[in-house]
């Protein structure tokens, strides 16, 4: 129905605005609709807070006859005790004419539960709407849950005509992308749980990896450095968490976890992220780190921020031999998005 999906995508705007706060959990937004009209809603807004739906009851009026009203949401409602009581036994217990499902939950403890309690008990439930919309907003999450694997972007800035790093003992500028852009580059760090580097990025460029531009809160910052040639005194050890990936040593300080793989692969160290519920990864470089996700074909999704300017020589940027799915001018760049073919 045409006004189910227009209900559907307000919730689903209503789910965004938790982007930034509630992972590992996902977006979940919920409308309540009596008569034509919205007349109450809510979303998820921070993890181990309410959910969408006890926020969109709680704002609804003691005037308004719930059992006339449709309850919206973009996910299924949980039917299980965790930081908070399950969702599904709050709508049953108000009784709404009809309950409007998105997507169904891929987390194992729901998984088609939530559906099935409301249906026993007499809810009438429609399921499916904007399902692939529901489903894009909450790509994260759904990895996570489906594969025990974090969502995986790969994200760097590169010329017109294709470099993206200066030779070792080339001094020249190393700025590439437009600095307008940086309030992108810091919401995207913001909405990952955790960012990825090689040894020679941290050595060479001494980045912070933090989103101080951005709303979100700073990721858990991976460094792969198998020998431990990384400079564990460089600015990002200094705030925040860091975890050194490495086939050394196990140690923890305070500012940095050594953290030893005998095997150390990127899957492996992507399973190792999933066990610490870390569910979504941005990987920054450098190009050889890049290149061994591309050619291991662990990417979810790569972002790319083309710049005008271009460079005589330099070190070449990965190639995916694809094309971009969205392309967005943004200042002086053209940022464009790819998936795996």
């Amino acid at each position: 129905m045409q006004n189910d999906e227009f209900y559907m995508m307000r919730c689903l705007e209503l789910a965004k605005l938790g982007e930034l706060d509630v992972a590992p959990n996902p977006m979940v937004g919920c409308v309540i609709v009596y008569n034509g009209k919205i007349v109450a809603e809510g979303y998820h807004e921070i993890y181990g807070s309410p959910h969408a739906e006890v926020n969109a009851f709680s704002q609804l009026s003691n005037l308004i006859p719930i059992h006339l009203c449709d309850v919206y949401v973009n996910l299924e409602p949980c039917s299980h005790y965790g930081k908070t009581p399950p969702c599904s036994d709050l709508i049953i217990a108000k009784k709404p004419k009809r309950v409007i499902i998105g997507m169904l939950d891929p987390h194992h403890k729901v998984a088609g539960k939530g559906i099935k309690k409301l249906m026993e008990a007499g809810v009438n439930v429609s399921v499916g709407t904007l399902e692939e919309d529901c489903k894009m907003l909450n790509k994260i999450f759904i990895k996570a849950h489906t594969t025990a694997l974090p969502y995986v972007t790969l994200k760097w800035a590169e010329t017109n005509n294709g470099f993206m790093a200066r030779h070792k003992n080339d001094l020249s500028t190393t700025k590439i992308s437009d600095s307008n852009n940086n309030d992108l580059v810091h919401h995207l760090r913001g909405t990952h749980q955790a960012i990825l580097v090689g040894a020679s990025t941290v050595n060479n460029d001494n980045p912070r990896l933090d989103a101080r531009y951005s709303n979100g809160s700073n990721p858990v910052k991976i460094v792969l450095s198998t020998k431990l040639s990384v400079d564990l005194n460089k600015d990002l050890f200094m705030v925040g968490k860091t975890w050194v990936y490495n086939q050394l040593k196990s140690e923890v300080t305070d500012n940095y976890e050594l953290i030893k793989l005998e095997q150390l692969s990127l899957l492996g160290i992507l399973q190792d992220l999933a066990a610490r519920d870390i569910q979504s990864v941005l990987v920054e470089g450098g190009p050889l780190v890049l290149d061994s996700f591309i050619s291991q074909q662990l990417w979810d999704e790569v972002i790319i921020l083309k710049s005008s300017t271009e460079w005589a020589d330099g070190i070449k940027a990965p190639w995916l031999g694809i094309p971009s799915y969205n392309e967005i001018k943004s200042n002086n760049d053209i940022i464009k998005y790819f998936k795996p073919a």
